[in-house]
C-alpha cells in the first residue's frame, strides 16, 4: 500500500481548493526490473517532486505530515489567517446567541491510501478505515480533523471574547489567536463515511523519515553521522549468537581497559589516595581511576572522517559546505536503509522526505543530485538483501533539481507545482498529458507530432526553461539579438528590475510547444516572434536559375503588398489560425489568460519590418549609436546603403546582411549601451516589444 495524495484544508496558506498534493506509488527497488537504466535502478520516475518559489508552501506539505504523524504540534498559527478572519467576522453576539449550528475553526486533512495487490502488505493498521467490499487495488480515505475537543466550551470562550472585543482595538486578531490556543483542541479520525474511528494512531500506519534542508551541525558532523552507521551495523551483528570479528574486538577492548586501569592505578591512583589520606581518613575518601573504553566511545571519539584528494587525506573541517551537505544526506539515507526492516512483510507506509537538498550545492551538483542518489541506492541494495518499499519526496526551489527529475525520469509525471495567488497556495499536479494535451479525439502517444513535441519539451526544459517554475514572468524570444539586448532593457526598466523575469531563447516555430505548460503554471508570459514575410527568390537577393539576368533586389514591405503576402512563422500560424499577413497585422495581438504572442505589426518609417533586427533598425534609423555599431559590424554595407537611399530605404537589406552576424551585432550594441552615460542616446525598443512589456506589467499587477 502507498500514500496516493493528501489534501490540506485551511492549513497555513492552503484553502479548500487546489489543495491536493499527489505522490508517486511506492516501488520495491529490489525487485523492479523495468526501472533499470544501464543496469542500475532508476528512482527518478519514482520520486515525488514538490517545487515552487520561496514561501510558496512546499515545506508546509511535509510539516503537515509530520504534525499528523506525531498527533501533536498544531496551534492557532497553523490556520489559514483569511479563514480565521472570516470566522472572526462571523462571531457576533447575534450569531453566537442564535440556535443555528455554529462554525468553529478546524483543520482537515484527507489522506488517500491505495491498497495495491502486493501480498507482502499487512492491512492491520488500515482495516478501521476500510468499508465493506474494499479489496486490494482499492482506495481508502482517512479524514483527520483538528478541532475543539468540546465545541460548547469553545463557543463560550468565543462569546466572552466578542464581549471584550472593543477593548482589544488593533490587537483583536492577535487576541483571537491567543483565545484559540487557550482552548483544548484534539485530532480526530474519520473514514470516508464520516464515521469516527477511536484509538487510532497514524504513526502506526505511516513512518516518515525527514531529512532536513541543512543538517550540518558542526565541523565533525560527518564523523558523528558515519559513527552512528557503523555503530548500528555493529549492534546488528552482535545480536547473533555466533562468534564474529567484532567479538574479538570486544575482547581486545576489555584487555585494553584492564591494562590501562592497572597502569593508572600504579602511576596515579595510589599517589592520589596517599595524598588524600593525609587530609582525610582513608575510610572516608578514596578514589578509583579506571579505563572505561567501549566500542561506542571508540566510534564517537576515534572514528575520523576524511576525504581523499589525490594522495592527500583531507580532514572534514576542510570539506566544502556543498559536499558536506550532500554527504549528510547520503549518511541519513544509509542509516534509513540499514534500519529498514529485514522482514519483507510491511504494515506501514514508508516515506522519505528530503527538504531542499540544493542547500550549499553549486548548480552542477544540483543537476546531478537525483542521478547520484540513484547510484547510491542502487549500490546499497546490491549489498543488502532487503525489499525497500518506500516513497521518496523531495521539496525544492532549484530549477537544476527539477531538470534532473525530468531529464533522468524522462517525464513530467509526479511533480507538484505550488504557486501563490493572492496569498493562497495552490497545487498544480503535473504530468505529461497536462503539459501537452493530445489532439482532440486522440489519446496521448497516438499522434507522431505529439510524441515529437513532448520529447522536445522534456529535453529542451534542460536549457534554462525550468526557470519558468520559479519566475515572476517569462519572455520567450526567437533570436540572439533580442535575447542579448532585452537583458539590458529589462534590467534598466523600473517596472521590471525588481521582478524575476526569465528570458528564454527558443526558435519561434517551437515556442507553441510550451503553450499548455505556460497556461498550467499561470506565469505571465510573452512570446516575441518574427512575422517572417514569405518572399520570392528575387526579393531575398537569390538569383533565379530560370532568370539569371534578373536584377537583385531587397524588397521592403509596404501596405499594398500585405493582402498578397503570407508569413512562414508556424507559431503565428498556430495562434492566429492563419498565415495571411494582412489579417495578422490588422488584428489585435493574440492573448489568452497569462500568455501574449507579439510580432511586428506596426508600420515603421513607411515600411513593415520582418524581424526584430529590421524593426530595431527602422525604429532607430537616425540613432548615432546604431550607426556606430553598423559601421563596426558591416562597414562596407553601411557605406553602400548610405549612397543608395539610406538606412530606412535599405532596412531589409541590412537585416539580411546581418543574418550571419547577429551575435556580433547584439554584443557590439550592448557594449555601446553599457559604456554610454547619456540615457537619451540609448536606442528605443520597437513598438511591438513595448506593447508586450505593457501586457507583462499589467499581468504583474501594474505600477
Amino acid at each position: 500500500m502507498y500514500l496516493k495524495s493528501i489534501s490540506l484544508e485551511n492549513f497555513r496558506k492552503f484553502t479548500t481548493k487546489n489543495n491536493i498534493v499527489g505522490f508517486v506509488p511506492a516501488k520495491d527497488y529490489k525487485t523492479v526490473k523495468d526501472d533499470k537504466k544501464d543496469g542500475k535502478i532508476n528512482i527518478a520516475p519514482k520520486v515525488t517532486l514538490i517545487v515552487g518559489k520561496n514561501n510558496s508552501g512546499k515545506t508546509t506539505v511535509v510539516e503537515a505530515l509530520k504534525k499528523l504523524i506525531s498527533s501533536s504540534g498544531f496551534n492557532a498559527t497553523d490556520f489559514n489567517f483569511d479563514y480565521l478572519k472570516r470566522i472572526l467576522r462571523l462571531y457576533t453576539p447575534k450569531y453566537l446567541d442564535s440556535d443555528k449550528k455554529k462554525e468553529v475553526p478546524s483543520l482537515t486533512f484527507i489522506l488517500t491510501i491505495v491498497i495495491d495487490n502486493s501480498k507482502e502488505d499487512l492491512l492491520t493498521n488500515i482495516i478501521p478505515f476500510m468499508n465493506v467490499g474494499d479489496v486490494r487495488n482499492s482506495e481508502v480515505q482517512i479524514i483527520a480533523s483538528w478541532s475543539p475537543k468540546d465545541t460548547e466550551i469553545f463557543l463560550k470562550s468565543a462569546k466572552r471574547f466578542v464581549m471584550n472585543a472593543k477593548m482589544y482595538k488593533t490587537q483583536k486578531f492577535d487576541r483571537f489567536l491567543e483565545m484559540i490556543d487557550e482552548n483544548e483542541f484534539s485530532l480526530s479520525y474519520f473514514n470516508s463515511n464520516l464515521e469516527k474511528r477511536e484509538n487510532f494512531s497514524l504513526r502506526k500506519l505511516i513512518d516518515l523519515e525527514s531529512i532536513a534542508a541543512n543538517n550540518i551541525t558542526g565541523e565533525d558532523c560527518l564523523s558523528k553521522a558515519f559513527s552512528k552507521i557503523v555503530d548500528y551495523r555493529y549492534n546488528q551483528v552482535t545480536k547473533g549468537n555466533e562468534a564474529n570479528d567484532l567479538d574479538k574486538i570486544d575482547l581486545e577492548i576489555i584487555s585494553i581497559n584492564e591494562k590501562l586501569t592497572k597502569h593508572i592505578e600504579n602511576e596515579h591512583t595510589v599517589n592520589i589516595n596517599s595524598s588524600l589520606g593525609k587530609m582525610l581518613s582513608e575510610e572516608k575518601c578514596q578514589v578509583l581511576l579506571k579505563s572505561d573504553l567501549n566500542f561506542q566511545k571508540l566510534l564517537k571519539n576515534v572514528l575520523k572522517y576524511e576525504y581523499v584528494e589525490g594522495k592527500n587525506h583531507i580532514p572534514e573541517q576542510q570539506f566544502g559546505l556543498g559536499y558536506t551537505n550532500l554527504m549528510m544526506i547520503v549518511a541519513d539515507i544509509i542509516t534509513y536503509m540499514e534500519k529498514y526492516p529485514e522482514d519483507a512483510f510491511n504494515s506501514q507506509i514508508n516515506l522519505i522526505s528530503i527538504e531542499e537538498p540544493e542547500t550549499f550545492m553549486h548548480p552542477q551538483m544540483q543537476e546531478l543530485f537525483i542521478k547520484n542518489i540513484n547510484e547510491m541506492i542502487s549500490s546499497l541494495l546490491e549489498n543488502k538483501n532487503k525489499h525497500v518499499n518506500s516513497q521518496i519526496i523531495i521539496t525544492t526551489h532549484s530549477p537544476h533539481i527539477l531538470n534532473s527529475k525530468i531529464h533522468e525520469g524522462n517525464t513530467f509525471n509526479n511533480i507538484n507545482y505550488i504557486t501563490v495567488k493572492g496569498n493562497v497556495a495552490e497545487v498544480v499536479r503535473l504530468n505529461d498529458e497536462v503539459v501537452m494535451k493530445a489532439p482532440k479525439n486522440n489519446k496521448a502517444g497516438e499522434v507522431p507530432e505529439y510524441n515529437k513535441n513532448l520529447k522536445f519539451l522534456k529535453k529542451h526544459v534542460k536549457f534554462k526553461t525550468s526557470e519558468l517554475f520559479f519566475s515572476d514572468a517569462a519572455i520567450f524570444v526567437e533570436g540572439i539579438t533580442e535575447y542579448t539586448l532585452l537583458k539590458y532593457y529589462l534590467g534598466s526598466d523600473m517596472r521590471f528590475n525588481k521582478q524575476y523575469i526569465s528570458l528564454i531563447l527558443i526558435d519561434g516555430a517551437h515556442a507553441k510547444v510550451y503553450e499548455e505548460l505556460i497556461y498550467t503554471l499561470g506565469v505571465p508570459t510573452l512570446i516575441f516572434t518574427d512575422i517572417d514575410f514569405k518572399r520570392e527568390k528575387y526579393e531575398k537577393n537569390i538569383k533565379d536559375k530560370e532568370n539569371p539576368d534578373e536584377k537583385l533586389c531587397y524588397l521592403q514591405m509596404d501596405k499594398p503588398e500585405l493582402n498578397k503576402r503570407t508569413v512562414t512563422n508556424d507559431t503565428l500560424g498556430y495562434f492566429y489560425g492563419t498565415k495571411n499577413a494582412e489579417r495578422i497585422i490588422e488584428g489585435k495581438y493574440k492573448t489568452k489568460s497569462n500568455l501574449m504572442i507579439a510580432c511586428q505589426k506596426q508600420e515603421v518609417n513607411g515600411f513593415y519590418p520582418t524581424s526584430f533586427e529590421e524593426a530595431f533598425i527602422l525604429t532607430n534609423a537616425e540613432n548615432e549609436m546604431l550607426q556606430t555599431v553598423l559601421g563596426k559590424v558591416k562597414p562596407g554595407i553601411l557605406k553602400e546603403i548610405k549612397k543608395d537611399g539610406g538606412v530606412v530605404q535599405n532596412s531589409y537589406k541590412l537585416q539580411n546582411k546581418l543574418a550571419n552576424a547577429k551575435s556580433e551585432f547584439a554584443n557590439e550594441m550592448l557594449y555601446e549601451i553599457l559604456i554610454c552615460d547619456d540615457m537619451t542616446k540609448i536606442p528605443e525598443l520597437p513598438q511591438y516589444i513595448k506593447d508586450g512589456l505593457q501586457f507583462l506589467e499589467e499581468r504583474l499587477g501594474g505600477k
